[in-house]
């Protein structure tokens, strides 16, 4: 087991060199860049992110550039730049250098890897502050958000789909089907529309609050107090994020059940004289739940960060996925590749606790005779 937790830990490295490497390439194709962003700025054609300069000359105070992070061809003069006309040469220059964009593509790649093994992301460009920072003050509604759905959606459709497998064609499989399909078809952002306007001040009653993860007298609060306070704040935003997550859960488990419930083994087992309990929780259990812990990298990754994207932007929570999202808009590409190098990096590491899961639930996985 030793030496297949060093093989998966070791391919993590290309993969996240391959990773990089095809996002730093889309990077050089994609129209824009945070100069030509300021540049529109400048001219009064763009009102979106806002950098810190001072105006005339090549006194620009954004930072970031010394990480060699990418941003669209920036090889030749400012005739390049859309709606640089008038403006002085030498002053863009100076900004391709500050950002870094006057070294060829492939030093600035480079660069940043070697600083990305570090975890040293550099400076946002439109944020006077670092990505570092910057990714740990949003890292806790992001942690919260995705880690108790995903939590809350395996408790709850982990026993659900076992009761439907067992009473399949039953009413109570039918109309569990049914509210589950009707709750997967409703979008998750008119759900929290909905609570809002029922539960939040909207129209009617106002029991939980609007917006943050926390009050603002959360840390004068005893700690009980702490506690509840912080799951206050979560109920709308999980439960607008839950009612549709239950579905691909329910139906994997109920159907890898069913599967199995009718194998010889089973047979055999009840032959023998063991309860059901016994039949479905000794033997059947550890074989059919195989499929969905395979499935649980996936399903916290999506919570994480692109299933929390109009959650966080509605309960207004300040996550990761609202920051990248704000990040790739504004051609803040430190902030961009961040979050891509942290995403990725947590995908992987996942996708392994789930392989070593695989031995918790069914010890005759061998993963040492396992090609990586």
């Amino acid at each position: 087991m030793a030496a297949y937790i060093l093989r998966r830990l070791l391919l993590i490295i290309p993969t996240m060199l391959g990773i990089m490497l095809v996002t730093f390439v889309i990077v050089q194709f994609a129209p824009g860049g945070p100069v030509e962003r300021l540049i529109a700025q400048l001219t009064g054609t763009d009102a979106g992110a806002t950098a810190k300069f001072s105006g005339g000359g090549s006194d620009f105070s954004g930072s970031g550039g010394q990480q060699g992070m990418p941003g669209g061809d920036v090889s030749g003069g400012s005739s390049k730049y859309r709606g640089a006309q008038g403006l002085d040469p030498e002053f863009i220059a100076s900004l391709e250098k500050q950002f870094g964009f006057d070294k060829p593509a492939h030093e600035r790649f480079g660069q940043m890897i070697w600083n990305y093994l570090r975890f040293d992301f550099g400076e946002s460009y439109f944020r006077d502050t670092s990505v570092m920072q910057l990714i740990a003050e949003r890292m806790p509604v992001s942690i919260s958000l995705g880690l108790w759905m995903t939590l809350i959606s395996y408790a709850i459709s982990i026993p659900l789909g076992i009761r439907k497998a067992v009473q399949d064609g039953s009413r109570f499989d039918i109309w569990t089907s049914s509210v589950i399909v009707i709750g997967y078809a409703i979008p998750g952002f008119l759900v929290a529309v909905f609570l809002i306007v029922l539960f939040a001040g909207g129209s009617f009653l106002q029991i939980f609050p609007l917006r943050g993860l926390v009050s603002e007298n959360f840390w004068s609060l005893p700690w009980y107090e702490k506690i509840l306070d912080y799951f206050w704040h979560l109920v709308l935003p999980l439960t607008a994020m839950a009612l549709s997550a239950f579905a691909t859960t329910t139906f994997l488990t109920k159907n890898s059940f069913l599967e199995e419930i009718r194998k010889q083994y089973v047979i055999t087992a009840r032959a023998k004289g063991l309860t059901e309990r016994q039949v479905l929780y000794g033997h059947v259990f550890r074989n059919a739940m195989l499929i969905v812990i395979a499935g649980f990298p996936g399903a916290f990754i999506g919570a994480f960060f692109a299933g929390s994207l109009l959650i966080e932007t509605i309960f207004t929570l300040d996550g990761l996925g609202l920051l990248g999202f704000e990040s790739i808009v504004n051609r803040d590409y430190p902030v961009v590749f961040a979050t891509v190098y942290i995403f990725s990096l947590l995908g992987l590491l996942i996708s392994l606790l789930s392989d070593l899961t695989y031995t918790w639930v069914d010890p005759r996985i061998d993963f040492e005779t396992r090609e990586v």
